[in-house]
């Protein structure tokens, strides 16, 4: 269960005890769970029974043994507890259970890990002045509310679309007449124009460059964005994703696969997986047409600096590679992206998705050279290895319906 899986079902405990006429008090529009702070109780904490308490005047803790009791049974939830003044505090199943349950989240929703319908119903007409920032980042905008189920319209002072702003990927998105909301979008302009930037950055860098600060910082649009080294990163984010697909095609050609739906191995026993489906590429990604996976020893995308393509020196593949700390770390973040993603359609702010990304491909490298998903030498393909592999090719799913929620291609080699 991810957080946000976790949000929603205390969610719906809040709603059926209301229709049940327990609770009388106006069902929130969401939800929010955190990480337990040092020293609290379970894996995660919600203070909604404080927040319901006055409307349906009752005491918090009254309020919490209510949804408790609607809660603890939903699968995915260990246990729940009441604390402090009325706090719910939730210990999710066991961490394989966990694991499994986000990456098989990736691998069935493929791209669209993290969309949902949290803005089901909502229609809004986001208005921006006529200059690059503002059209790109309400283009963005938009791409995330419509991503959580939002009906968006999008204007602009003047009339007609600049041609230089279509070739950025900007369009006027219209549902229907009208909209009982609207938000203007109205970051600090960027100080030079859509033309401009196209030429001297292209679509992929501008874009990334307009949308990455906060909307009321500067946007820095130099020539760093186009460095291809780990400083810049843009370009870490997309050598993330293509280092992904480079070991995907690289496992496929030692004849493995990633770790298949099931129970997560408890050690490392030897063994060959089946190889993919011609053309099939993983969770739900489509393959180049006509794309054939390379031999063995084919080139791929040279590694970083400072560091190894199959983290050389590495230890060797053991037991499930998800209680290691770089593993949990790339796991953790996997598993709050619905939530960012969420966050930022809420707050306007694709800026969180930006940096979303970079600490995924961050926490990627430093599972990918700590727990190689490849074997190295002599070693054959191991139970390990698929789950690695599963590991690496959900990180980068998320990176690639990330970027396409900024408007950036995730080409497959860099």
């Amino acid at each position: 269960m991810t957080p946000a899986d976790l949000s929603r079902t205390v969610l719906h405990a809040v709603r059926r005890a209301v229709d049940e006429d327990v609770l009388r008090a106006p069902v929130p529009a969401r939800v929010r769970v955190e990480r337990t702070r040092p020293g609290g109780s379970g894996d995660y904490a919600c203070a909604v029974a404080l927040q319901l308490a006055g409307e349906a005047g009752l005491p918090a803790l009254e309020v919490a043994r209510i949804l408790r009791e609607r809660v603890a049974a939903e699968p995915g939830i260990g246990r729940v507890e009441v604390t402090g003044p009325g706090f719910l505090s939730f210990t999710l199943d066991a961490p394989a259970d966990r694991d499994r349950a986000v990456l098989d989240a990736v691998r069935e929703r493929g791209l669209a890990y993290g969309h949902g319908d949290a803005l089901r119903g909502e229609t809004l007409r986001l208005h921006h002045a006529r200059e690059v920032r503002a059209a790109v980042t309400a283009d963005a905008v938009r791409l995330l509310l419509t991503a959580q189920g939002a009906r968006v319209r999008v204007g602009c002072e003047g009339a007609g679309v600049e041609d230089a702003w279509a070739r950025l990927g900007v369009r006027p998105d219209a549902y229907g007449p009208g909209a009982p909301e609207e938000a203007v979008i109205r970051p600090v302009p960027a100080g030079a124009g859509g033309a401009e930037l196209l030429a001297r950055l292209g679509p992929d860098a501008a874009r990334w460059g307009l949308l990455r600060p906060a909307a009321h910082d500067r946007a820095p649009l130099g020539p760093d964005l186009l460095v291809q080294g780990e400083a810049n990163p843009l370009f870490r984010v997309r050598y993330a994703y293509a280092r992904t697909r480079a070991l995907t095609r690289n496992a496929a050609a030692l004849g493995f696969t990633a770790e298949p739906e099931g129970t997560l191995p408890a050690g490392p026993p030897a063994g060959r997986g089946p190889a993919p489906h011609a053309g099939q590429a993983p969770y739900g990604e489509p393959a180049a047409a006509g794309a054939e996976p390379p031999a063995h020893g084919s080139p791929e995308p040279a590694p970083l600096a400072g560091r190894a393509p199959y983290a050389e020196h590495a230890p060797h593949a053991g037991p499930a590679p998800y209680g290691e700390p770089p593993a949990r770390a790339l796991l953790d973040l996997l598993a709050d992206h619905p939530g960012v993603l969420l966050a930022a359609a809420r707050h306007r702010a694709p800026d969180r998705v930006a940096r979303q990304l970079e600490a995924v491909a961050h926490a990627f490298f430093d599972f990918h050279d700590s727990c190689p998903p490849l074997p190295m030498g002599d070693e054959k393909p191991s139970a390990a290895h698929r789950s690695r592999l599963a590991l690496a090719e959900a990180a980068g799913t998320v990176l690639a319906g990330g970027l396409s929620l900024l408007g950036i291609s995730a080409p497959a080699h860099l």
